[in-house]
């Protein structure tokens, strides 16, 4: 993705990757990256059967965000980038991901972020998440999706599910629950608002180096956020 070249192409050092699959950033040759998940290489290639295990990336890392385990796992101040594609729709706690990858990134490190815009996805019949729904959330230190979100899922995107007769729904959760599905939604106008608001809710600072929303390339909000504060 075109967008998505001139934002790595500002990145040097040693960093982390979140939730890269089959598709990791195509990184300028001065970057080294290790990768985080919630599962290791062979448990991604068995829960996600569609995918190619031989594109799979090698998991350095296991842990679950939802659990602040980039937060316990990696040592703060310690990266030069983080990267997180399409990883942060599927949380508990949009929130507590922001804060946690800024507390692993160094004064001047640079976090790239995007969410899918919803208006080229199969999210466009849902609403967006309001961002006092996110705040709660993280105030009350939730970590876990509930299955109210999983419902929402199902009710837009596979409302097939309702029409069976004798369909166990409560095992369609389990499914979307272990595949993570989309548990937030926004378009760009609501991302880009959100990144905005986690500065006051976080007591973060950091400069926009480049961006790209949904009308300009067809699917994301992207950014590149430079870190100027130590948390």
């Amino acid at each position: 993705m075109k967008h998505r070249a001139k934002g790595y192409a500002l990145l040097t050092g040693t960093g982390i990757e979140i939730g890269a699959l089959h598709e990791p950033a195509t990184l300028p040759e001065s970057c080294t990256v290790r990768y985080f998940d919630a599962l290791d290489t062979k448990q991604a290639a068995d829960r996600f059967s569609e995918i190619d295990p031989e594109k799979l990336v090698e998991v350095d890392i296991v842990g679950d965000i939802d659990k602040r385990d980039l937060r316990n796992s990696i040592e703060p101040n310690s990266c030069d980038f983080v990267i997180a594609n399409h990883v942060i729709e599927h949380v508990a706690c949009p929130i507590a991901m922001i804060e946690d990858a800024f507390r692993i990134l160094k004064s001047g490190g640079i976090f790239v972020i995007s969410a899918p815009d919803k208006q080229f996805t199969f999210d466009r019949e849902r609403s967006l998440t309001p961002y006092s729904h996110l705040e709660a959330e993280y105030a009350q230190g939730v970590d876990h999706v509930d299955d109210e979100h999983y419902l929402d899922f199902l009710r837009h995107v596979a409302k097939h599910v309702f029409e069976e007769p004798g369909r166990d729904i409560k095992g369609d959760i389990a499914f979307a629950r272990s595949r993570r599905e989309h548990a937030h939604v926004w378009d760009s106008d609501t991302f880009q608002n959100f990144l905005e608001r986690c500065r006051s809710t976080l007591g973060i600072s950091y400069q926009t180096l480049y961006k790209s929303d949904g009308n300009e390339n067809g699917l994301e909000y992207f950014a590149v956020l430079r870190k100027d504060n130590q948390l």
